[in-house]
């Protein structure tokens, strides 16, 4: 087998699978799923990493001479116990610091070998939870003797005296397996107390994560950077000293994201698959990187799931004739309101038909017997039958090819530990007919449906009365993907103007998963931002659904993106709804942000973004300094004040001299210079009019040096026409010298995104429908209108900075 090479200026990275497969090999034989340490540093010699410490094994029951335990250099060496079932060996005893000499050593070898298993027992016995599965049951003398019986013995390991013990000169670096997206690569702050960094440190600080599958050595150092480990190993915080070069971190980071690709799940010709491989800690000594401790688990590799035809999402999403079942003729159930709201929503009646026996016709739309009465296959098939029905006609539907996609309605597919063999039944199903590429697309279960403006349907099952009715015609070229489809009912409730073109419901992921979707609106044409609400991802779909966001952004798309499950709590509660997995927040929010999307962290954020991006995509985003005002003073010194976070960060606009000339002259004009000094933030005090704050916002917006801006509109000025109340004409907003008229006219000419605050209380809701009907992106208070516009600026910065990086790598 061939060795993998890679260069990085003068540091080359050369690794021989040949040799790391033979380590595989010989601890399968025996058995085993886990290197010992030693094996774990002849895997790190061989995959051209830093070279590891010389060891030595002292086999349990071996007599070794003088001379071997005199092997080794130093003054000191470091004793550990072996065992694959002993993993963490500080706290049974299991690591300790020795006089170099063949007594001091042999005894203490000895020792550990009795110790340690008496040491571990007691642990297992205090916190059974904590005990391998092997010991499992055991206890007193038969746990002893277990655990006895598997150490191998001890390992003598070279002491090398790191060059600082200070805080935060100790580097993790692992890569995992994840069930969502595959191979993962993290480095950060190692050590003992890594998980508490991760716990306590800002986000991004102490630990740097990346999917090995989106990025390279180099790219994943530049994340590094970022981190608090880098900057005290590079010798950038007080008092501290370079302890390693950027050349052997990348040369790290290269070699251990080439050994999980290549001992990847992904990677059909793997001999085996890299579970979790840890280096914890890496110390530095004379600019040497030496591992103090590692483990690796590995496995055979598994069978890969079938291939989805997702090219008929096409089907699905502008269907020609639409079939559906479970329609009652007495009732208003679950199908006759999606019979209704398909037919409300413009679809011609004589291209649907009703699955239905003894009756001709339902709301003027015809019926059939059977699957079997259908005179041609249908696009989209809707199931809104009883759960218990959905394996038989899944089951009809595949087998009579009567459907090229199918849209299941019903809950109880994998909710409840009930029904979980009737969704495995289903998943069997439809995984056989796409095995042999074959059967439809399946969307659902338990979603609540689609609405395809473009397609011309609507088959969500809310009655019309109980959401607000969408525009006609004049819906936002954006798709909206919810894996709840409550939520996503709720945000278009608590915002109507969101409006997108696309709605879909995901539910269980049965067939179509949150990937599938998002890689077809990446290609779709109609579409310039996606917005996501997503759980759980399915196995590997996390990483297409990152491949697919990374495609919609090199395509010029914003993606919005919302995870649930961020906490343990919040990823107990999505267990057990819609019948999805909660995956590593850190690691899919990571993976996420750096395929290109926006990634919001509360309902609030999300809904906020989703509105900017769907209004301001085609607006020039060319940086991230800030312009603000208000005639309010407190609200334009806090939008200064919230410019800054640990998530996006914005800086105030020094402005020009001609737009400072042209502000002065507007006030003078106005008879407010005395009043109003141009600074940025802008308090142009509460006498200026409507027609002020339109002609102020275009001077800021105007300005070259200013790359976006938010005005506070002052709804209780009294010269602003801020009121929907007719009796007092003038506060009339109707009125076309107000500021929502004069914004509606004055906004399509900028390029510049501007924002608006309406900070006000329920008198001024009219007002704030009126705005953004008028295309200005509205806020009630000005903290988060700055704190939402700085997150999405921070977002398309991010998007271009890939764009271009991808076109330069094409040039290449």
């Amino acid at each position: 087998m061939p060795m993998t090479n890679h260069a990085f200026g003068a540091v080359e990275v050369c690794i021989d699978y040949a040799a790391i497969n033979g380590i595989f090999e010989a601890a399968a034989a025996e058995g085993r799923e886990t290197l010992f340490e030693y094996e774990v540093y002849s895997l790190l010699r061989d995959s051209g990493a830093e070279t590891p410490p010389r060891s030595v094994l002292l086999t349990r029951g071996g007599r070794p001479s003088d001379k071997e335990l005199a092997a080794l250099p130093g003054d000191r060496v470091v004793l550990k116990i072996v065992s694959p079932n002993i993993v963490h060996k500080t706290e049974v005893g299991g690591v300790v610091v020795v006089e170099n000499s063949p007594d001091k050593i042999r005894s203490a070898w000895r020792r550990m070998v009795y110790e340690v298993p008496e040491r571990c027992a007691a642990m297992f016995e205090h916190s059974p939870d904590s005990a391998p599965k092997v010991y499992a049951g055991l206890e007193g003398d038969a746990l002893n003797a277990a655990i006895a019986a598997d150490i191998r013995g001890v390992l003598m390991v070279e002491f090398m005296r790191p060059d600082s013990q200070a805080f935060g000169n100790e580097l993790i670096v692992g890569i995992r397996r994840t069930r969502e997206f595959g191979m993962v690569i993290g480095a950060g702050l190692g050590g003992t107390d890594t998980e508490l960094y991760a716990e306590r440190f800002r986000k991004g600080q102490a630990i740097a994560a990346s999917s090995t599958a989106l990025t390279d050595g180099e790219t994943f150092f530049k994340l590094f950077r970022n981190t608090l480990s880098y900057k005290k190993l590079a010798g950038l915080t007080r008092g501290q000293r370079r302890l390693v070069t950027d050349e052997q971190l990348i040369e790290c980071f290269s070699s251990f994201i080439d050994m999980a690709n290549f001992y990847s799940p992904e990677n059909s010709d793997a001999p085996f698959i890299i579970e979790e491989l840890e280096i914890n800690p890496f110390a530095y000594a004379d600019y040497l990187m030496v591992p103090l401790d590692g483990m690796c688990r590995f496995s055979r590799p598994g069978v890969l799931p079938a291939s989805r035809p997702v090219e008929k999402i096409g089907h699905l999403l502008h269907p020609r004739t639409i079939g559906i079942v479970g329609v009652s003729s007495t009732r208003m159930n679950f199908g006759r309101i999606i019979l209704k709201n398909i037919l409300d929503a413009g679809f011609d009646p004589e291209d649907v038909v009703v699955v239905r026996s003894g009756i001709e016709s339902i709301d003027g739309v015809r019926c059939v017997e059977s699957l079997r009465a259908l005179e041609a296959s249908l696009d989209l098939f809707v199931v809104a039958v009883g759960a218990e029905q959905v394996p038989g006609l899944v089951e009809e539907v595949i087998e009579r090819e009567c459907a090229e996609s199918v849209m299941l309605i019903p809950g109880g597919l994998g909710e409840t530990a009930e029904s979980e063999e009737r969704a495995r039944e289903v998943v069997s199903r439809i995984n056989a007919a796409h095995a042999t590429g074959g059967g439809p697309v399946f969307l659902g279960g338990n979603c609540m449906g689609v609405v395809s403006r473009p397609g011309a349907y609507d088959t969500w099952f809310i009655p019309e009365e109980k959401l607000p009715k969408f525009s006609s015609g004049k819906h936002h070229r954006a798709a909206f993907i919810s894996q709840s489809g409550a939520f996503m009912l709720t945000r278009l409730s608590q915002c109507p103007l969101l409006d997108p073109a696309y709605m879909v419901s995901v539910g269980n992921q049965t067939d179509l998963t949150l990937g599938d979707l998002v890689s077809w609106f990446a290609d779709c044409d109609d579409v310039d931002v996606i917005a996501i609400y997503a759980e759980g991802f399915n196995d590997m779909d996390g990483l297409a659904f990152c491949r697919a966001v990374r495609r919609a952004v090199l395509a010029g798309k914003d993606v919005v993106f919302y995870k649930a499950g961020r906490t343990p709590e919040g990823k107990s509660a999505t267990s057990g709804h819609t019948a999805s997995l909660a995956g590593d927040y850190t690691v899919c929010e990571s993976c996420v942000r750096q395929a290109g999307a926006v990634v919001a962290q509360s309902f609030t954020q999300f809904e906020n973004l989703f509105m900017l991006a769907e209004r301001l995509h085609s607006k020039t985003i060319a940086g991230n300094r800030l312009a603000a005002m208000s005639g309010a003073g407190f609200e334009a010194v806090g939008m200064a004040d919230s410019i800054h976070s640990d998530d996006y960060r914005m800086t105030l606009a020094p402005l020009a001299k001609n737009t400072v000339a042209a502000l002065e002259a507007l006030f003078v004009a106005n008879r407010l210079d005395g009043l109003v000094t141009v600074t940025n933030p802008l308090d142009i005090t509460p006498g200026s009019n409507d027609h002020v704050h339109a002609e102020a916002i275009r001077l800021l917006a105007q300005d070259s040096g200013v790359d976006a801006v938010v005005a506070g509109l002052d709804p209780m000025s009294p010269v602003m026409r801020t009121l929907a109340d007719p009796n007092h004409a003038e506060f009339h907003f109707e009125d076309e010298r107000s500021i929502a008229a004069l914004l509606e006219d004055l906004l399509p000419s900028l390029d510049t995104p501007v924002i608006g605050v309406v900070d006000g209380g329920r008198l001024y809701d009219p007002l704030v429908d009126k705005l953004k009907e008028a295309g200005l992106c509205t806020f009630r208070t000005s903290d988060q209108a700055v704190a939402a516009l700085a997150q999405y600026l921070d977002g398309r910065l991010n998007a271009q900075r890939i764009r271009r990086i991808d076109k330069t790598e094409g040039q290449c």
